[in-house]
Order: C-alpha cells, then structure tokens, then sequence
C-alpha cells in the first residue's frame, strides 16, 4: 500500500482515535474498516458500557464486538495478525456515555483527553418510541461530556447524526442546520437553534409524567407518547429524530470555533462491498417490512410506491466517517455537515425497491430459507393511508365476527388473521413516515469531500452512491446478507446452505 498516495492514511498517521457506540451496527463498521485499512493509526480507543454478564470494556469486547462475524475477513487472512491488531492498537475504557465524565475519575478523564487526537462519537439510540427521559439522555444531553473531552485540547469531533435530523421539512434538503418544521425557536447568528428552553420545558414534562403514575409499566408508556407528541409538535416523526437534532444544536453552539462534523446517514443497510458484501447486523428499518413480507405477514402497506426512498450501504457510512475524520485530522477546524445519502444523487422509487423484492422471492426464494419460508403468494401492495388505516379497521371487524361465529359452531379459531392485522399496523406506526417521503437529501459536499480526498482514497473509502446498481444490490447482496447474517434457520431441521451474497458490481 502506497501511503504517501493517501491523505487519509496520512492524516491518522501515529494519531490516536477514540469511538464510541461499537457495540452497535455502524460503530462495528467503523473499526473493522480502522483496522483494515488503516494500519498507520496509532491507537484506537472504545468506550464500552460493562454489562452484568461482561462487567468491563474489554470483556465486553472480546464476547460481543471481537466474536462478530464483521471481523471474519481479518481473521481468515491473518488470526494470529487480527489478535496481535486488537492487542496492539485497541485500548478500553469501561465507561457510561450518559455518566458525568463517562463514569471516569477527574484523572482518567484528564488522562483521555491527553491521549486522544480526534473523537468518532456513533453512539446512540435508535429507538424511534423510545421513552423521552431516555432518548434525551443518550442522545442530547450526554453529549455535554463529549464536548467536556474535546474541549480540553480542541481536539475534532465527528459526530454521528441522521438525515432525518431534517424532520418534516420537504424538497432538496441541504447539508446545512436544518430548521423545525412546524414551531418557531429562536436562531442563534452563528447558526444554531437556542434549544436550551426547549429542552428545558421538556424535562418539566418529564417530571411531570413521572410523578403522576406508580406504576412502572404506565409510566413508560406515558413518556413514550410524551415523546412523540413533542416531536410531532416541533416537527419530527419521531422521538429519536428529535432529540438527535436537539444533540446537534448543542454540538454547533458549545464547539463554536472548534473542529466539528456532522455525518448524517439516511437509513443505513447491509454493507455494499466491503469488508464483505451483505453485512449485517440485526433487523433494520427497511428489513421490517421486508421480513413482514417474505414471512407472508404483511401485503399492503400505507405510503407512496413513487416517492424516493433513500437507503445507504453500511460501508459507504463507514467511509464517509472516516474521510471527515481524517479531514478534520488535517484541516483548520470549522463547522462541516455531510449527508451519507442516495435520494438524490442515486435515487429509486419505493415501487423499484417493492419489485426487486418480490421477483428475487418469486424467482429465488429457496434460496433464502431464512428469510421466505415458502414462495410468497401475494403481491405487496402499497397504498395511501387513509385507506390502509380503513381495510385494517375493517378487516379487524370482519376478523372478530368470523372468529366468533367460528367459535360459536365449535371449530377451531385461527389467530393468524388478526395476528397479520395486528403486526401491520405496528410497523405503519413506527414506519409509515420513510415510506411517503416528500424530500431527497443532497449529498454534494460529501462528494466534494471524496474529490478532495483524491483517487487514492476514493477507491479505499468509497462513499458516492452513483455507484451502486440497486436491483443487483437488492437483490444480490443485501436479501442474500438478511439471510446469511441477520436471521436464523426455523431450526436445525430447517437449516440449509446459506447462499453468500454476491460481490457488488457499480
């Protein structure tokens, strides 16, 4: 390898990275492709949560990260050379994210910060209900710490974030500071919302909800659609999104003058090419509804079969991470928002997305034993929301009265209709918001940032969606990676060949 070719590997040369969230999806991503492709980096740094089962970092890694089949290709080409990277470059840190000081002493904590020449902060909740004190604290106010550490010697922040920080807003969305779409709050001239009161007023309602119910399970409840009623009302889908735009505005007002990217991801899937095509790591927004269907659970959805979907491949995020690093790593600081996105460079129709499923299941689908169980007897149909909410009404009715009629004549009753019905209109609620979007995402700067970057590093750190072909992605790589990586056999009896997914073609 040619380093002097490379401006990435350059910039992290004998530098030292702290990542947060490695535990989860594309923080995994993240350091198999540090490891990989960049053997000049000096140290890298996890902050890992101990649990009760592995109660420090380094146990926790070892049984969760180390174990993950991401890592498969390091330890087919070298074993010894994969232990000998994780001993040699991984350094752990059992800490909380949501902890003053992570949970660390004033010394340790003073300690990282010395040691540490530039954060990837991928941690997060991607909880679209999750309950408002949780999703504040994980994904807004813990980031106050963040800036704590990087503070003390100005060093990079790259941080994480969503495209959909953009909310309700329609059209072209830019890489920029993203505004609320439905409540006015007050902008700060250097560009970012003055979201303190709001956050403020939402901890007010927190502990409002808190004190007003005994019961554990209620009150959960209650600040799950405390949540989501406060999003909706400032302009966001969801509690997830809302709160990861709030952590934003924290980021751009507390690192004015300082070095910070935003790296904003739209809905992030298997990996197109690298460190194998197909990679993936549990059930993802997209894969519901694609599993609901393969399992002949849902046919008919609510959205718009026209409207641009924007999904990316883990590994392009992945790269896309480690460009700004390295940017940041080499540049003045300053204040930098890229979109990892498809929409509008790449874009595909959901109908596109629909007919590439059901023809790779109707033509293939024995070849995916665990994800169709059988070839799917049903087209999937999508259709606008009043209606879908209309069938499902009716259907429940319909349901219910046959089922009691049934009963009343002794056969036995079959759940397996309202179970459907019921399963449908679960992923509506938590789903029905990506399938009609109103809005494509730029990604200009990010591929400006490629272009900077040089040839070198585009190849190594592809992060342009043009080119990727959707139909061999969709079909080829990632339903052949839900089947290989994210879902298992029925049972041993069941189980078959898995078949790999193919090798990605632009």
């Amino acid at each position: 390898m040619e380093f002097g070719k490379s401006p990435t590997l350059e910039a992290f040369r004998n530098k030292s990275v702290l990542i947060t969230g490695t535990t989860g999806f594309v923080g995994k991503v993240i350091l198999e492709k540090l490891l990989r492709s960049v053997p000049t980096i000096g140290s890298i740094y996890l902050l890992i949560r101990g649990n009760p089962q592995h109660p420090t970092a380094q146990k926790r890694f070892l049984n969760e990260v180390a174990t993950s089949s991401i890592f498969d290709s390091l330890r087919a080409a070298d074993p010894d050379g994969f232990e000998d990277l994780c001993r040699t470059k991984l350094h752990f840190i059992s800490g909380e994210l949501t902890a003053p000081n992570f949970g660390l002493s004033d010394a340790n904590f003073a300690e990282l910060a010395r040691k540490i020449d530039v954060v990837i902060n991928s941690a997060a909740s991607v909880d679209f209900r999750e309950p408002l004190d949780a999703a504040l604290q994980t994904n807004t106010l813990c980031l106050d710490t963040i800036v704590k550490l990087v503070s003390v010697r100005q060093i990079p922040l790259v941080h994480v974030s969503t495209c959909y920080v953009n909310g309700y807003n329609t059209g072209l969305i830019e890489e920029t500071v993203g505004a609320p779409a439905r409540r006015s709050i007050p902008r700060a001239a250097a560009g970012h919302y003055e979201v303190e009161p709001v956050i403020a007023d939402l901890q007010r309602k927190v502990a409002a909800e808190q004190a007003r119910y005994i019961n554990d399970a209620d009150r959960t409840q209650a600040l799950i659609q405390l949540g989501l009623n406060e999003a909706k009302r400032y302009g966001w889908n969801d509690t997830y999104t809302f709160t990861k735009w709030l952590g934003e505005q924290l980021l751009l007002k507390q690192l004015q003058g300082q070095s910070l990217t935003l790296v904003r991801p739209s809905i992030v899937e298997s990996t197109w090419q690298a460190p194998v095509p197909g990679w993936i790591e549990g059930v993802k927004v997209a894969d519901a509804i694609i599993l609901a269907y393969a399992r002949e659970k849902v046919t008919f959805f609510p959205g718009d079969r026209h409207a641009i979907i924007d999904i990316i491949p883990a590994d392009l995020v992945a790269n896309s991470i480690i460009l700004s690093a390295a940017e940041a790593l080499r540049a003045v600081p300053a204040h930098r928002i890229y979109q990892c996105s498809s929409s509008h460079c790449n874009p595909i129709p959901i109908k596109h997305v629909i007919q590439h499923v059901q023809d790779e299941g109707a033509q293939n689908h024995a070849r995916y034993s665990n994800l169709f169980y059988r070839k799917p007897q049903r087209p999937f149909v999508m259709v606008p929301g009043l209606i879908f909410n209309s069938v499902v009404r009716l259907g429940f009715v319909a349901s219910k009265v046959r089922n009691t009629v049934l009963a009343g004549m002794g056969v036995k009753v079959s759940g397996v209709r309202l179970g459907n019905l019921e399963t449908a209109m679960k992923l509506a609620v938590v789903f029905s918001f990506y399938t009609r979007p109103r809005y494509r995402f730029s990604n200009d700067q990010l591929c400006a940032l490629a272009e900077r970057m040089g040839e070198h590093d585009r190849n190594l750190f592809p992060v342009d969606a043009r080119c990727i072909d959707w139909e061999h992605y969709l079909r080829k790589v990632h339903l052949a990676g839900l089947n290989a990586f994210a879902l298992r056999p029925r049972s041993a009896k069941a189980r078959k060949p898995v078949v790999q997914p193919e090798t990605a073609v632009a």
